[in-house]
């Protein structure tokens, strides 16, 4: 979940033609459950044509998406799959995406749900249309409401707790939790959880994510408005390094923390200007969103039998541990 694009930026399409062949199945007979189309595919194991579109809120050009979507990539690659990949912040425009890959008539699409009531009409079409649907990275509390057969990602709302009992740990004692898109389920959770838990003072911020200089100008400010604030806590990568910027701006003496992670970011928890991330894996969320609906249409497969949510983070990054994911980060794929 991070920076969002304004909601004139087009959407973006990106086609992974397969680059594997898919591993045949051993167990032979199966067919696909709930799907729309040929079940051929189903009874050799393999991709054999099968089209996925991954659908996200995701801004244009954002490093975070980059890793869902290479992620997705490996994927297709292994099982054989085109995949198509679009994204757009503005919620009725990303639900637009779906309705079109509905159209398009694909074997299976994987969504976020960062506004979920935007997406609960696309969904119903495509489940009507026999299409499988799952989730991933945003909306955990709402996918099996939505009525996805699956969701990979972090439970945002542990992890906030996680964020406060760490910082009780850290001796802070005012938080500011930087919030960069009014109205995303998933960070809203995340700083109430830092809330719950934490034993000190929490505000939010709400800054424009689309503009990294608002977001370093509107945290200085309110660090030098306030000087008990010893903590600022982001919700993305790159918002963490303009807090970074922000405290040396102000004056402040305040520490950063983030949510996500990414090859600056852990650079930056290197060098102490951050004391750590909190890493959901998104490369791994894409990974796994993609396959969950290859694992379905081939075998029947539901992760977490379609009731339990399979959890991706929280994972604290800081600098006693960053060398065991800098190889992987650099690599692009953490």
């Amino acid at each position: 979940m991070n920076t969002p694009v304004p909601s004139h930026t087009p959407a973006r399409l990106t086609r992974v033609s397969a680059l594997a062949a898919a591993v045949c199945l051993l167990v032979s007979g199966c067919s696909a459950l709930g799907t729309a189309g040929d079940d051929a595919d189903a009874a050799d194991g393999s991709g054999g044509g099968m089209r996925v579109a991954l659908v996200t809120h995701g801004g244009q050009g954002d490093a975070f998406w980059d890793l869902v979507r290479k992620g997705a990539e490996a994927a297709a690659a292994k099982d054989g799959i085109d995949l198509t990949y679009t994204s757009d912040a503005d919620p009725a425009a990303q639900a637009g995406l779906v309705r079109d890959a509905v159209r398009d008539k694909v074997d299976g699409i994987a969504v976020t749900l960062a506004k979920p009531a935007a997406m609960r009409g696309p969904i119903a079409q495509a489940k009507a249309a026999g299409i499988p649907v799952v989730g991933l990275n945003s909306g955990i509390d709402a996918w099996r409401p939505s009525g996805l057969l699956e969701y990979f990602g972090q439970d945002e709302s542990v992890a906030g707790r996680a964020v406060g009992d760490k910082l009780d740990d850290l001796k802070a004692k005012h938080a500011l939790c930087v919030v960069h898109e009014r109205g995303n389920v998933a960070l809203e959770a995340r700083c109430a959880g830092v809330k719950k838990t934490f034993g000190g003072d929490t505000e939010n911020l709400y800054v424009d994510g689309t503009d990294q200089d608002a977001v370093t100008a509107a945290v200085a400010s309110r660090l030098r408005q306030d000087s008990s604030i010893d903590e600022v806590v982001t919700n993305g990568a790159q918002f963490a390094l303009s807090a970074v910027k922000a405290v040396r701006q102000a004056g402040s003496k305040a520490e950063v923390a983030t949510f996500d992670l990414n090859k600056d970011l852990v650079k930056a928890v290197q060098r102490g200007d951050v004391q750590f991330a909190v890493d959901q894996q998104p490369w791994l969320q894409g990974y796994l969103a993609v396959d969950a609906l290859w694992l379905y249409r081939t075998n029947g497969n539901v992760s977490g039998g379609g009731t339990a949510p399979v959890l991706t983070g929280p994972a604290f990054v800081t600098k006693a541990n960053v060398s065991a994911v800098a190889r992987f980060a650099a690599a692009g794929t953490r």
